[in-house]
């Protein structure tokens, strides 16, 4: 890894941990996907930033693009994954290349896939038979955004780039890569991950409003496969197999200090170059998945892991498994980090989410925000929920709940958020 990458990053988490607030998790519809809970040996894998058209680097494999290289991979042993693919980078000039070796090496004012200038081999606009080849191997295909444009500022590593305006330019680029995905290959996308993590928007909303509105989860992950870091070898060939040698050891190191470890767990990886303009990815991939086959993991797509269990913290052994994994195909019960927090108490905000109609609880908080710049995260439900009358116009969102209306649920006298869930009449929806 880079000196001055992990400096950064140290530094970043240190300043975050004594600037920045603890970050308060609420009730939503678009939650950040990371892991889920299961005993069952089974985990994911994402690839960030493809489809790439051009070659592995250095290109030890005939030609073939890193794409299918990391197909190729994959097949061999049986896994999917979750291919997180950008549509064109084409029309992110003008720009230049920053300084190899730092986060802007393929672009200071845009990001440029695979490379600057050479953005007509990357990305589903270019690359039709890779696409078809990822879907007709059953892997999964999630929205990176169509020109992977920051969704706001982020002064720390990219205070160069340009960002998007807003919400609304946010939904639109999201948009152009749904429907283009949809028109050409019948495909629906659900998961999305922001560029480069950027969530905050410069006109108050988030990406989670912008997957609101495309009605996407937003797809996370809780381990780094460490490709896109460059090595500080001067000699090429040492750089490339000290960048390899951490992608695989600590997957092995994790496993044989707990062999459960990946259990649930999501692993980030890229379809692309790293800062050094290699690709130690398809040097690694295999030894990656030959160490998790011999722990007897099935490598799954984040799709297919949300199966077992759509939540962080409630897995199938729960008796209430079932109940909220339909109550959450329509209603936010969720919190923002996946969790379910069964065994607290629930608060009147978080009442009002569950019982106010989507629609009606995402169009009332966005005016909210237009006007103001900010809202509660249960202001838009709270609106709703009060003119029906359904909770008294003097409550209060962070109260707790003392009493349920008869008409949604079954009489209990224990607000837990698990006795409320199982107390709700799942016929009123």
């Amino acid at each position: 890894m880079s000196l001055i990458v992990k400096v950064g990053k140290k530094g970043k988490r240190i300043l975050k941990k004594i600037l920045a607030p603890t970050e308060k998790h609420y009730v939503c519809y678009t939650r950040r996907i990371e892991r889920v809970k299961t005993d069952q040996r089974i985990c994911a894998m994402t690839f960030d930033d493809g489809p790439m058209g051009m070659p592995a680097s250095p290109d030890r494999f005939d030609g073939k693009t890193l794409t299918d290289v990391l197909l190729d991979t994959m097949a061999e042993y049986g896994a999917k994954g979750s291919f997180d693919v950008v549509g064109d980078t084409s029309a992110n000039y003008p720009d230049q290349a920053g300084k190899l070796g730092s986060a802007a090496w393929g672009g200071v004012k845009f990001d440029h896939y695979p490379d600057i200038h050479c953005d007509d081999k990357g990305g589903v606009e270019h690359n039709d038979r890779l696409i078809r080849r990822m879907l007709e191997e059953g892997h999964q295909i999630t929205n990176h955004s169509y020109q992977h444009i920051i969704f706001g500022k982020k002064p720390f590593v990219y205070g160069a780039r340009e960002y998007l305006s807003g919400l609304d330019a946010a939904v639109e680029d999201l948009n152009r890569l749904h429907q283009m995905m949809k028109t050409r290959y019948g495909y629906t996308m659900t998961l999305s991950r922001p560029p480069h993590y950027v969530d905050k928007m410069t006109d108050g909303f988030t990406s989670y409003d912008a997957y609101d509105r495309m009605g996407y989860q937003y797809m996370a992950a809780s381990f780094d496969g460490a490709g896109w870091l460059p090595s500080t070898h001067t000699d090429l060939e040492e750089a490339l197999q000290a960048e390899v040698r951490a992608m695989i050891e600590p997957i092995r190191q994790a496993l044989e200090k707990d062999p459960d470890f990946f259990c649930g767990q999501i692993i980030f990886q890229k379809d692309g170059y790293n800062m050094a303009k290699r690709t130690p990815v398809a040097f690694a991939l295999g030894e990656q998945l030959k160490v998790l086959k011999e722990y007897g993991y099935r490598v799954v797509s984040v799709g297919e892991l949300m199966e077992e269990s759509p939540f962080a913290d409630v897995g199938r052994d729960d008796p209430l498994f079932d109940k909220l994994t339909e109550l959450v195909k329509d209603h936010a019960i969720v919190f923002s980090d996946n969790r379910l927090r069964l065994e607290d108490k629930m608060l009147i905000g978080e009442l009002a989410m569950l019982l106010s109609p989507k629609q009606e609880t995402l169009e009332r908080r966005a005016a909210i925000v237009r006007k103001r710049k900010k809202a509660g995260a249960y202001d838009g439900a709270m609106s709703w929920c009060k003119e029906q009358k359904i909770i008294p116009a003097s409550a209060k969102a962070e109260q707790p709940v003392t009493a349920l209306p008869d008409r949604y649920f079954e009489a209990t006298s224990d607000f837990t958020r698990r006795s409320v869930y199982a107390a709700y009449r799942m016929e009123q929806h």
